[in-house]
């Protein structure tokens, strides 16, 4: 790793001050009708579009199974009955069912993070060089696309459905991870440095809400008419997004032709000290052997081990273990994100009151949020193992989990664009690759630890998910930064990196 000496760490007290010199020399633009938060309203739908169509399945998965044969045996191995279900109506039983056994599951539910991860650095880097909001757009339309052909995949046999999804993750080179670095290219160009964690949480909490509302709903679709129709009606969800983000998004406020020219120069003014001039140069060098960089790989690979056996799990958690009904299952589920939502959007709000009002530096605003966002819901997942079939207490110890990991929100997770905001795209694209892994080898690894459905293998699950929590959470600590690194903003050298 390359050495990010004294002179980066001496920057810190006095990046709050700098920024706010550069951004008092033009007046700040008002926030109501303004572009930039035009653009974190679509860009969070766009968010709640791809964490709908990536968490339905979780849902649909649990009425997909052929479970008449197994019903008893499926909380025989544990302490928890299954909760009185109220009576189906009878029309939504057409949709066929299918004998996937735990392992099956597992790769069904992990397979779209085999295409997600092949797109990362490619999609940071092309939305660098082609623009975000195409690559975005086409992206999630992929993804929309795929997802409608999800029940004809499933008819098909589990090695279509497999393939499907992981057409899903390739779409998503514009979709949420490439979404992601997409996103970071367009906030590069769009956020002034002291809006940023206003304005990057009100984008990320549409997948928080893409995750709230779609499981409750997913379970009443699948009540009251059956599965494919979930994959339907969010479908359609993301086609009425294409129109609006091809209508009222551009890349950068300069290309924008709405625009005031108030809050144009508002945001250049702000940004200027920090884009690189270095146009078509990419450090790769330096990026590469960047600590700092490297200190956000590691927190956002931990961080989504647990995110992710949730998002995928929690639902086969609720009906395996603490017996809900598809119907409850959905809204319960969500609970935890629901919470996530609202402490992703406070910590934004804290985050830059701490740095803008109380000229708390960068770094330990990162370091402290990626703490409280990392540790807070290791203690909680853990705690939540040992409720037995406490079925209240359960729910409240995994929503505290998920809810304090929206704190993170405000740590390591924008931390890219502190401390390379031009290459962000491809920093997020860099991380996310390495994230993306705990999507793919998590969901398989916590149905092969879990093939008898007892609280002790959930327990096991539980345990791996915090100890990873744990160590990223403190390496982050040691090795992050909150500055703009030295190889961000100087010119390239006369020969190639």
């Amino acid at each position: 790793m390359s050495a990010y000496g004294s002179e980066v760490e001496e920057d810190e007290q006095e990046t709050p001050l700098l920024h706010r010199a550069h951004e008092d020399k033009v007046h700040r633009a008002p926030v109501c009708g303004s572009s930039r938060y035009g653009l974190a309203l679509l860009s969070s739908y766009g968010f709640f579009v791809v964490y709908s169509l990536r968490v339905n399945l979780s849902v649909a998965m649990v009425d997909m199974l052929n479970n008449t044969h197994q019903s008893s045996a499926n909380h025989s191995g544990s302490a928890c009955p299954a909760h009185a279900n109220p009576a189906r109506p009878k029309h939504n039983h057409t949709a066929s069912v299918y004998d996937w056994d735990s392992e099956t599951q597992g790769w069904i539910l992990g397979s779209f993070f085999y295409g997600y991860i092949l797109t990362q650095i490619p999609g940071g880097y092309l939305a660098g060089r082609y623009g975000p909001k195409w690559l975005m757009g086409f992206g999630i339309l992929g993804t929309v696309v795929f997802t409608l052909l999800t029940p004809v995949a499933a008819d098909l046999g589990a090695s279509y459905l497999i393939a499907v999804r992981v057409l899903e993750g390739v779409g998503e080179v514009g979709g949420v991870e490439i979404t992601f670095p997409a996103m970071y290219t367009m906030w590069a160009a769009w956020a002034p440095p002291l809006e940023r964690s206003r304005l990057l949480t009100i984008s990320y909490i549409g997948a928080q809400l893409g995750t709230v509302i779609s499981l409750p709903l997913s379970g009443e679709i699948c009540f009251y008419l059956d599965w494919t129709y979930i994959f339907y009606v969010f479908g359609a969800v993301g086609v009425v997004w294409f129109v609006f983000w091809a209508l009222f998004v551009f890349d950068s406020p300069n290309t924008h032709p709405r625009i005031s020219e108030r809050e144009r120069l508002y945001i250049t003014s702000s940004l200027k000290n920090e884009l690189s001039t270095s146009a078509g140069y990419i450090p790769w060098r330096a990026i590469v052997t960047s600590g700092p960089l490297w200190a956000i790989v590691v927190a956002h690979f931990s961080y989504n081990w647990t995110f992710y056996t949730l998002l995928t799990l929690l639902p086969t958690y609720m009906n395996d273990i603490l017996g809900f009904s598809i119907q409850q299952n959905g809204i319960l589920s969500a609970l935890p994100y629901l919470g996530c939502a609202v402490f992703a959007v406070v910590s934004g709000q804290v985050a830059d009151y701490l740095r803008e009002t109380c000229q708390v530096p960068t770094v330990t605003v990162r370091k402290c949020f990626s703490l409280v966002g990392m540790i807070g819901p290791a203690v909680f997942l853990v705690a939540a193992g040992y409720t037995g079939c406490d079925y209240v207490l359960a729910v409240t110890f995994l929503t505290i989990s998920s809810s304090l990991g929206g704190v993170s929100a405000s740590g390591f997770n924008i931390n890219h664009l502190d401390i390379a905001p031009s290459y962000a795209g491809i920093l997020l694209g860099i991380t996310n690759t390495f994230a993306t892994i705990p999507g793919m080898v998590g969901p398989v690894i916590a149905r092969a630890l879990t093939q008898n459905n007892t609280i002790e293998e959930w327990q096991t699950v539980f345990y791996i998910a915090a100890a990873i929590n744990l160590l990223g959470a403190l390496f982050y600590a040691a090795f992050g930064r909150g500055t703009v690194q030295p190889w961000a903003v100087h010119a390239p050298p006369s020969h190639g990196d």
